[in-house]
């Protein structure tokens, strides 16, 4: 098989090594790719949003399978453009990544089908916020409604920050059309985990769970980010694992298939765990990252087999089977990150990676051949092992080999499991 993956992040190189390591591959090709990526598979220049230009990149090189890495893509259609053209393509359709899309609508959905979530009302006068947002008092949830590349989201401490995050989206309009609404929620605490499941009308896979860190320093402090590392499995909150399926993900796939718009795809559910149940923070529409860069190692199956019966709804007839063993992912970001980052600072990497070890690209590019950081988050170091606490021995070791200047990472990724 000839196959295609849309992307060019860390999340984009953990599926390309995955799809890498399947007997039905002859070659993949993913665009634009990454350094790293460059290793297993063919890059393409075409960015993630030129949808045309992607769905004829397939026709005439006759992909068999095409796999879509970040919503942008998703959000825009481009699975039913592949469609159109009877392409086969791994990734909900335009209507179903507005779960993703759009955080309004994504409540809507979990309102008609009683699914547990913050108490939330939807703006898009700043007044009218305001006035809501003073009644409501901190700590609070503000949110951009749209796609805001992780970084539309603000976890208010205090009303004054509450009331920045409302100006910075509906007055001064620093997220564009994605601010135009924003969603105030209640703020939940507990502790969160990802559940990651591969969806087929009204069969649901979930794959392990995992538990993300958005803030930038150690002990969850600072600005939120698109995710400093991750951990999987997460033993201390699998007891919840049986009501997360009764309560949110059969709920989900059922009410939408009984609607009219069956749910194909990965399904991305972020929640928050406390005394009164699991409740969803968020759904997106794709692999998570860092998440998919922690699971897809402990994936004992081959992923273009599930992938491949997921597209001709043969889903129910898959069964996945899953490595006895922790993984841990590291970030490595560059200076300046969650702000503008620092490109162009020289990287040094270790020359031999050991077995259960990987250093997946995220923020990397070649410039007079050498590799230099080009993104906020620049690797995802990962490892695996017997239990989380030797993956993260194994991690830690990793990322005292890898240079760049102003490295920045936090030090406490899956302390939470010990």
């Amino acid at each position: 098989m000839k196959i295609l993956v849309i992307g060019g992040g860390g999340r984009e190189h953990a599926l390309v090594w995955k799809l890498n390591q399947s007997a039905h591959v002859e070659k993949i090709f993913c665009a634009p790719g990454n350094p790293g990526i460059s290793e297993m598979a063919e890059c393409v220049p075409i960015a993630v949003n030129q949808v045309d230009q992607l769905a004829e990149y397939a026709e005439s090189r006759k992909m068999d399978l095409t796999v879509v890495g970040p919503e942008e893509p998703l959000v825009l259609g481009v699975v039913d453009e592949f469609k159109k053209r009877g392409l086969k393509i791994y990734g909900p359709d335009r209507q179903s990544a507005k779960l993703e899309g759009s955080k309004a609508y994504a409540k809507s959905v979990m309102k008609r089908f009683g699914i547990p979530t913050a108490r939330y009302e939807e703006f898009t006068d700043f007044e009218d916020a305001l006035g809501y947002l003073r009644v409501q008092g901190a700590p609070i949830v503000i949110k951009a409604d749209g796609l805001a590349a992780g970084k539309g989201v603000t976890v208010a401490e205090t009303q004054q920050e509450a009331e920045a995050a409302l100006d910075d989206a509906l007055r001064q309009g620093i997220f564009g059309e994605a601010g135009q609404k924003v969603v105030i929620e209640e703020f939940l605490e507990g502790e969160e985990m990802t559940i990651l499941a591969f969806v087929d009308g009204e069969t649901v896979l979930p794959l392990v769970p995992s538990q993300d860190h958005k803030p930038i320093f150690d002990g969850d402090r600072g600005p939120n980010t698109g995710g400093m590392g991750a951990y999987s499995p997460v033993p201390h909150l699998e007891q919840w694992l049986t009501e997360i399926q009764r309560l949110i993900l059969k709920p989900l796939a059922k009410g939408l298939a009984e609607s009219g718009q069956p749910y194909r795809g990965l399904l991305y559910t972020g929640l928050m765990l406390n005394e009164s149940g699991p409740k969803v923070v968020e759904f997106n529409v794709r692999f998570g990252d860092p998440e998919a860069q922690v699971v897809l190692p402990l994936l004992e199956n081959d992923l273009v087999e599930i992938l491949s019966a997921s597209c001709e709804g043969r889903l129910n007839e898959v069964e996945l089977e899953w490595k006895k063993e922790a993984s841990v992912c590291v970030i490595a970001a560059a200076p300046g990150y969650p702000g503008p980052p620092t490109k162009g600072l020289a990287i040094e990497l270790p020359e031999f990676l050991e077995d259960g070890t990987q250093i997946f690209h995220a923020g990397t590019r070649i410039q007079e051949n050498t590799l230099v950081t080009s993104g906020g988050r620049v690797f995802g170091v990962t490892a695996q092992a017997r239990d989380v606490e030797q993956a993260r021995n194994r991690v830690y070791q990793l990322m005292e080999n890898i240079k760049f200047r102003g490295m920045q990472f936090r030090s406490d990724i899956g302390a939470k499991a010990l």
